[in-house]
């Protein structure tokens, strides 16, 4: 399911997605990642949504500190990064600190290597114990996360493969609290991205909270019933 690839195409994207690294800025770091297409389709490249949403999260000064944090599809892993980083931001002596973001970075079981290979090459040693690579296939085995336990869910273009939407939303209302947030970071490529959203609002409550127009990026933020809380 999320490790089938979308079509290939020509021109520059092309070519990025089929680079074998790529490299960003984000909390005053270097984050450099490796891609494997190849191998693992749209798990192993960087999308324009995840880097929309960690940079939506740097500029909002969302506060991540002392929150429990969990990534879904995390592909190369480069939002759980961020947010591990962001995280600490202001804190000194971390590792000791009980107030530095905790973070579970998720995938299916064919990209948890790949995935943990960049985690690992991109936290400093003191920061590896915040961020915990995890298996995650939405819908099966929820019971090895505490319900609702969670302030933030993210993800960043997640939302693609119709088949996937019912335990996609699963997932979210196990992971869920009143009080836990949602964003989802997409581009809305088909009219079944629109289904999902709708699916979505059956659920929760949905709001656009930011929009990329040179990525075409869109960021929406949901919870549990009417709450717009702020950050």
């Amino acid at each position: 399911m999320a490790l089938v690839p979308y079509e290939e195409g020509g021109g520059w994207a092309a070519r990025q997605l089929h680079s074998p690294s790529a490299t960003f800025h984000f909390a005053s770091r270097t984050i450099r990642l490796q891609q494997d297409w190849r191998r693992l389709g749209v798990a192993a490249v960087v999308w324009d949504a995840a880097v929309v949403l960690c940079a939506y999260l740097e500029m909002e000064g969302i506060d991540l500190r002392d929150r429990s944090v969990i990534e879904l599809g995390a592909g190369t892993g480069l939002l759980g990064i961020v947010v591990t980083l962001l995280g600490t931001v202001g804190l000194s002596h971390v590792l000791l600190s009980p107030l530095g973001a905790r973070v579970t970075i998720t995938d299916r079981a064919a990209a948890l290597e790949f995935l943990e290979s960049n985690v690992q090459a991109n936290l400093p040693p003191e920061l590896r114990p915040r961020a915990v690579v995890k298996e995650l296939t939405w819908g099966k085995d929820l019971g090895n996360f505490p319900p609702g336990a969670f302030d933030f869910v993210l993800g960043a273009d997640i939302v693609y493969l119709e088949e996937t939407f019912a335990d996609l939303l699963q997932t979210l209302e196990h992971l869920c609290s009143e009080q836990t947030v949602i964003l989802l970071s997409c581009r809305i490529r088909y009219e079944r991205d629109l289904t999902f959203l709708r699916m979505l609002r059956e659920r929760f409550s949905v709001h656009e909270v930011h929009y990329d127009s040179s990525k075409d990026v869109h960021i929406y933020k949901a919870q549990r019933g009417s709450r717009k809380d702020d950050f």
